[in-house]
């Protein structure tokens, strides 16, 4: 993972979501913190393209926002805080495979990279099952499922555990210590960073902090105190 804002910043109409910032992302691990509407959603919709800077430039697995957004959104998989709006398709396994088409792969190999990706992340029991039917955690694994299996080298989870039971929550947790891809999770569950190499701290629209995980977890709680 090689990310790069280069003195970017969003504006949205007059308002400036988030002010200039020039900082680089290399490791496999960052968590992104702060209060609601600090800019930590705008942060991160940018690296992939969702959210093109207002001035500067982002610059992704060396391909430039502005510029390459297909090659973007090719090496960046996105899970939204809501996941069921990311599941179109009536049966799981049939909305994994929509991620595939471009690709033109034969039957038997989309059907082996669907079920893979199923029993990767656990939930290869669900693949008949429609998204009206399944608990929160498995929604949640169903659209990251969506996402893995296009084979992306960074993953961003945007809230992966929001409205999550217990259950859930160490569900989703546990299939996400385990991604060999770098991560990038925006979370208010400080817990679930335990162990990432680095998070940044939003304010604002401001980067407040960045650094080891324990360090800005701790300046953000007695921030929010």
């Amino acid at each position: 993972m090689d990310i790069s804002f280069i003195q970017a910043s969003a504006r949205f109409a007059e308002r400036e979501v988030l002010a200039p910032l020039s900082v680089r992302l290399t490791e496999r691990r960052v968590g992104i913190i702060g209060l609601n509407g600090s800019g930590k959603s705008t942060f991160t919709r940018m690296i992939n393209g969702l959210v093109l800077p207002s001035s500067g430039h982002v610059v992704t697995n060396g391909h430039d926002t502005k510029k390459g957004g297909a090659k973007v959104r090719a090496c960046v998989g996105y899970v939204f805080q809501n996941p069921a709006n990311q599941i179109v398709l009536p049966q799981i396994k049939d909305d994994i495979a929509l991620g595939l088409q471009a690709r033109k792969l034969k039957r038997d190999e989309l059907s082996r990279a669907v079920s893979g990706v199923l029993d990767r992340v656990g939930i290869a029991h669900l693949a008949e099952r429609r998204a009206h039917e399944l608990s929160g955690g498995e929604i949640q694994l169903a659209a990251l499922a969506s996402v893995l299996v296009t084979s992306p080298d960074i993953v961003i989870m945007d809230e992966p555990t929001n409205q999550l039971d217990l259950k859930n929550r160490n569900m989703v947790e546990r299939v996400i210590s385990d991604l060999p891809e770098n991560v990038i999770v925006v979370t208010h569950d400080l817990s679930l960073l335990t162990g990432f190499e680095r998070v940044l701290l939003f304010h604002q629209g401001r980067l407040l902090g960045d650094g080891p995980a324990e360090a800005i977890i701790s300046r953000y709680i007695e921030m929010a105190e």
